[in-house]
């Protein structure tokens, strides 16, 4: 893994490019190599591991959500965390987490799980881990990625100012140590798996305190909303693509 061939947006490449130099990320490279050989499945798909940085420049990032590690089922994980594709499933945590914000915000319930347009507004959704083996959850944990991001992190911290951190369940939270809350706002819950939510995830409040804190410190809130899923299909680049070879 390279810094001059991996595919990095350029405000992110200039911070955190030549971590993946180092010997960590090196051997994480030849970990993935050597599952992919063994005929393991990894998710994402190679070219949206980094898609978090890619939707999400660095000079943007207002708000981070942080995860733990990709959704491990097929089609599901293409790089932002909590997010699917439209057409796919909407995973429990996410639907908590959209349960939240029609409670905190009156927002309705959207017709599919991309969050997308989150990443594009200023919304970095970062996995802890940026890998993970099909069907096995956790599993590539370990194996360099969590210092990679713990770099993304503290270059937010120490560069930018005035941001909201959400940091949901324990994983999350142990990143909390990169964060200088003098300077940043960090809001803690409880995951919004299934097994948690309702012990202190629903009720909350995050996103109300996040645009809050946004407006005090001079940057515009986030607009939580997400348009419908035959809007946000009609303006994806296979379907222009395919209105532009039509049109010809």
């Amino acid at each position: 893994m390279s810094g001059d061939r991996v595919r990095l947006e350029p405000g992110w490449k200039a911070r955190i490019g030549d971590y993946l130099e180092r010997p960590e990320m090196q051997a994480l490279a030849a970990f993935l190599r050597e599952e992919k050989r063994a005929g393991k499945v990894i998710y994402p798909p190679g070219p949206e591991i980094f898609a978090a940085f890619d939707h999400t420049p660095f000079d943007t990032v207002r708000v981070v959500i942080l995860g733990q590690d990709p959704y491990h089922g097929p089609g599901q994980a293409h790089g932002l965390c909590f997010s699917v594709r439209p057409g796919v499933r909407i995973p429990p945590s996410l639907d908590n987490i959209f349960k939240e914000i029609g409670r905190d915000l009156g927002l309705p319930r959207p017709d599919h799980g991309c969050l997308t347009p989150w990443a594009d507004r200023g919304v970095l959704l970062l996995n802890a881990v940026l890998t993970v083996e099909r069907g096995v959850a956790g599993s590539h944990q370990g194996k360099g990625w969590e210092g990679f991001t713990d770099a993304a992190i503290d270059a937010l911290n120490r560069e930018r100012d005035g941001l909201v951190f959400m940091l949901w369940g324990s994983y999350a939270q142990r990143k909390g140590r990169l964060i200088d809350t003098r300077r940043h706002r960090v809001l803690t819950a409880v995951h919004p798996s299934p097994l948690s939510a309702h012990r202190g995830f629903i009720g909350c409040g995050h996103f109300s305190a996040a645009n809050a804190w946004l407006d005090e410190h001079g940057l515009a809130p986030i607009d939580w909303s997400l348009p419908p899923r035959a809007q946000l299909e009609a303006a994806s680049p296979a379907s222009r693509a395919a209105n532009a070879h039509r049109a010809e």
